[in-house]
């Protein structure tokens, strides 16, 4: 599957900034049927980084959320920075 069509789009929320700040961690919405393991390899090809953990969770209106991990040489914030985020 296409990664555009995995990774729908970023969640930039206080608690998404204190996440990538703290833990080193991106929140997206992502498609409701693609596996961690697709988010996983999504995010890899798109930004070009290493992910270290994909954790998912589908919300109360049915979205699916994921937590990416990225490892301490990769900080999330330049993630948000080139995604104009921050």
């Amino acid at each position: 599957m296409n990664s555009y069509k995995i990774i729908k789009y970023p969640i930039i929320t206080e608690k998404a900034v204190r996440l990538m700040e703290y833990e080193n961690k991106l929140i997206f919405i992502v498609n409701k049927t693609s596996t961690k393991k697709e988010v996983k390899d999504a995010v890899e090809n798109m930004f070009k980084v290493k992910v270290k953990n994909v954790t998912t969770t589908i919300l109360p209106d049915g979205k699916k959320k994921a937590y990416i991990k990225l490892p301490l040489e990769t900080p999330a914030i330049d993630i948000a920075t080139k995604l104009g985020l921050m």
